[in-house]
């Protein structure tokens, strides 16, 4: 009994079950048919747009500028040494670390006493040579008149030695008369043979003399120039540089004794890379001339001055890179400016015409920039990049001539996409308006200075900063506010 009324309770349970999922089954099957059964709406995809600053395309010119760095140098340094040594015995005043001398001033005396008594010596063997020439010319005169002597014998005895044969062809002279005739002839040739070797050993004496002499000229005349260079003067005016040397010291020959520099022929020498080179070479492939501005930054101000290229060194120099050129800057001390100053340099390149100047960010790696089209859409153009100025490129391209360009592409851009252009002038980024200005009367100005220096809760830099502002004939509204709120006023 008890079996059978479990039984009948499970299968209670059990067709409860099932009942309760067939309702649940019925109720999703209801609910996928009515979503099935609706109408299916379409909704329309919105195309996304973008804003973009852009900017009209401008055609223009533009002298691009190179800058770089060099050191001023003077065309004429001249090193100032002793041509002989000994001691000094005067130095002109001048004669300073940054003293000027003029063309042809005095520099400094050397004692002469050794250089005079060379001179006197080479001037006594001159003299001597002079003497000795003289006498192997009287030399050689009287031999050549020996000679002429000799000559007139020996003809004299030929016509007797003639006159003895022709005796003794008649018959009437004889035959021992003949021959002394002809010794006696024959003695005479062999004198004039050895008055001929004479002569040419007072030849030879004469060559040898005058040889002699010329050597001795040589000599005075070098000692000459030791005696004129115990007194030295400027070749040129300049400025002296790197001097070490004092009066009543003894120098040595050839010792450095300073350096004169010609402050008014001033030259930069820098260096630029290959392809800034390039850019300066005409279609001949040499340099051009164009200007330069030099220009020397100090602590408070600047000296600047303008130059023009001269030149460019004659080969690459080991360890360095690009090629070192010259400029010419004229006259330094108009500028202030003086040798080895380390200055920048800025190079005005020759005029680019034709081009657009655009952005940094307006062109991507490929040299492309995005353009809008007249349904505002983005495509892609092509232009030829020829410098980059800072935050800014060079560019030319064809077909682009008042066509907004993107300033700024991104990864989110690209071929089709449609923009909503903002101009410059739309641009939230613009240049602030000018602070309004209050005059203050000179009461007002000793009032405020005044309440500023009492403060003690304002900062000394602060102070100083507000009390330069006041000083000035017009101050700020916005000051005058703040110090106003602060007053209680």
């Amino acid at each position: 009994m008890r079996f059978l009324s479990r039984s009948l309770l499970a299968l209670f349970l059990l067709g409860g079950t099932l009942g309760i999922l067939a309702v649940a089954f019925d109720s999703v099957y209801s609910a996928f048919q009515e979503r099935a059964s609706r109408e299916t709406r379409n909704r329309p995809q919105r195309e996304r747009i973008y804003a973009v600053k852009v900017i009209p395309a401008e055609i223009t010119s533009v002298k691009p500028q190179i800058s770089t760095f060099g050191e001023t140098r003077s065309r004429r340094t001249l090193e100032l040494r002793a041509p002989i040594g000994g001691i000094i015995l005067e130095l002109s005043p001048s004669f300073v670390e940054g003293g000027v001398l003029e063309k042809g001033d005095f520099v400094l005396r050397i004692d002469a006493s050794e250089a005079e008594a060379t001179f006197q010596f080479a001037l006594a063997d001159r003299n001597d040579a002079e003497s000795e020439v003289k006498e192997a010319i009287r030399s050689h005169l009287l031999v050549q008149d020996e000679l002429v002597a000799a000559e007139e014998r020996e003809a004299l005895l030929k016509r007797s030695l003639d006159r003895q044969v022709e005796l003794l062809e008649r018959g009437v002279g004889t035959s021992v008369a003949a021959e002394t005739a002809e010794l006696s002839l024959s003695s005479a040739k062999q004198s004039v043979l050895s008055i001929r070797k004479n002569v040419a050993q007072a030849e030879l004496r004469v060559d040898q003399a005058k040889s002699r002499l010329a050597r001795r000229e040589i000599a005075l005349v070098e000692a000459q120039r030791k005696l004129d260079a115990t007194s030295l003067e400027a070749e040129f005016s300049g400025v002296l540089s790197g001097i070490s040397i004092v009066q009543g010291g003894r120098l040595s020959a050839n010792e450095r004794i300073g350096t004169l520099i010609d402050p008014t022929a001033l030259e930069v020498a820098f260096r630029v890379s290959n392809t800034q080179y390039r850019r300066l070479l005409d279609a001949n492939g040499n340099l051009l001339s164009v200007d330069v501005v030099v220009q020397l930054e100090l602590s408070d101000t600047s000296i600047s001055t303008n130059g023009r290229i001269v030149r460019e060194g004659a080969a690459a120099s080991e360890g360095q890179i690009g090629r070192l050129l010259f400029a010419s800057i004229g006259n330094s001390r108009e500028v202030g400016l003086k040798p080895g100053d380390f200055v920048s340099v800025s190079i005005e390149e020759p005029e680019l015409g034709g081009i657009m100047r655009l952005p940094a960010t307006a062109i991507d790696s490929s040299g492309r920039i995005l353009v809008l089209d007249d349904d505002n859409r983005l495509e892609d153009a092509d232009v030829e990049l020829l410098r980059r100025l800072g935050d800014e490129i060079v560019v030319r391209g064809r077909g682009l001539r008042d066509r907004m360009i993107v300033a700024e592409r991104t990864p989110l851009l690209g071929v089709g996409i449609k923009v909503k252009p903002i101009l410059p002038e739309q641009d939230g980024i613009t240049a602030q308006d000018k602070p309004e200005m209050i005059a203050l009367s000179a009461e007002e100005r000793d009032k405020l200075i005044a309440m500023v220096e009492s403060n003690s809760f304002m900062p000394a830099r602060a102070k100083a900063r507000v009390i330069e502002q006041l000083k000035k004939p017009e101050v700020p509204a916005a000051v005058l506010d703040r110090l106003g709120s602060r007053a209680g006023g």
